[in-house]
């Protein structure tokens, strides 16, 4: 009896240990596509359908027209940052037993880039602020108010650039940690590295040559659409991570 619960014992904690990397990468992979919805809503949804560059009245009005819809976007944007620094912490449990130093790096990259995107809703916000009429903004006319409010949406654009260098260099060591785990693909691991590429150099190209209109990222991407459909299907080599964890024990 007493052998047998040993046994037992061993083998609750062998199904323990395998079914954890296999959690951590269905996590992952909800949370990454639960984090693309929020910001695409808020960007593509929200910004590019209510801000018409270089017409502040348009915009104003569009914005006055859709406040509700402003403000869910302002929102969505800010909880799809919790929702990163989530997703980056279960990518650091899933990923450190190929090399904490690496994962460690990817998760001070990511992390460095939500306090920047967050304090960047701040313009989003002030624009709202600065249309909603506070008594303090009566020596100011309307179209100044108007011209305020787009200076405060351009400046939010060069935020979200800043904050998209870091979005970009945490793929790195995501993508090195993902071409030598051995337990997902290293095309993944590839793909994810030139994706930090395409992010760093929007972001170099919007401060150094204004009027390069392209996006690099938009061909670059493919590892952030490819992982998390990697892990919410395939998941892990549940055996392979094992062998990693006890490697770097």
């Amino acid at each position: 009896m007493i052998l047998d619960k040993g046994i037992m014992e061993i083998q609750l904690t062998s199904r323990a240990a395998e079914s954890s990397p296999l959690i951590y990468a269905r996590v992952a992979g909800v949370l990454y596509p639960i984090l693309a919805i929020l910001g695409g809503f808020a960007q593509f949804f929200v910004r590019q359908n209510l801000i018409v560059p270089g017409n502040a009245s348009a915009t104003i009005n569009k914005i006055m027209a859709s406040e509700s819809l402003f403000r869910i976007g302002f929102v969505g944007d800010l909880i799809g940052q919790v929702i990163f620094v989530l997703l980056v912490l279960v990518l650091y449990m899933l990923l450190k037993p190929v090399n904490q130093t690496h994962a460690l790096l990817m998760v001070i990259f990511a992390l460095v880039g939500v306090p920047i995107a967050m304090l960047n809703l701040l313009n989003q916000f002030a624009v709202l602020i600065l249309l909603n009429g506070a008594d303090y903004l009566t020596a100011f006319e309307a179209d100044q108010l108007h011209s305020i409010a787009m200076l405060f949406l351009d400046l939010q654009i060069a935020g979200i650039t800043i904050a998209q260098i870091f979005w970009g260099l945490w793929l790195f060591p995501l993508g090195y940690l993902v071409f030598k785990s051995g337990f997902l693909p290293k095309i993944l691991g590839i793909l994810l590295m030139i994706g930090c590429f395409g992010y760093v150099l929007d972001s170099v190209t919007y401060f150094l040559l204004p009027n390069f209109e392209a996006t690099i990222s938009q061909f670059t991407f493919i590892g952030e659409l490819l992982l998390p459909l990697w892990l919410l299907i395939k998941g892990v080599d549940a055996e392979q991570w094992q062998e990693r964890s006890l490697e770097s024990a």
